[in-house]
């Protein structure tokens, strides 16, 4: 039986499957991205596939403590949809 890799959700600290979870990385070039592979270079945040979730972290500013950069509106966006 294959281990399946648990990560936590940076907002609501509970641990989910890598894959229920949303991956927003920063990059070595210092880009925000959306990661949907699970796979992208640089320092990752995990954030619960959940509408409030996504919205608690926006308010709280919480990824950009993670990522340490600030994070645009537009990813937010993208997220939410």
């Amino acid at each position: 039986m294959k281990k399946i890799p648990m990560r936590t959700c940076v907002v609501t600290r509970e641990k989910f499957p890598k894959g229920e979870l949303i991956r927003v990385v920063r990059t070595p070039d210092n880009q925000i991205i959306i990661d949907l592979t699970g796979k992208a270079n640089g320092r990752g945040a995990y954030l619960k596939n959940d509408r409030d979730v996504i919205l608690k972290a926006q308010k709280t500013k919480i990824l950009d403590r993670h990522l340490e950069m600030k994070v645009p509106d537009a990813i937010y966006e993208e997220l939410l949809k």
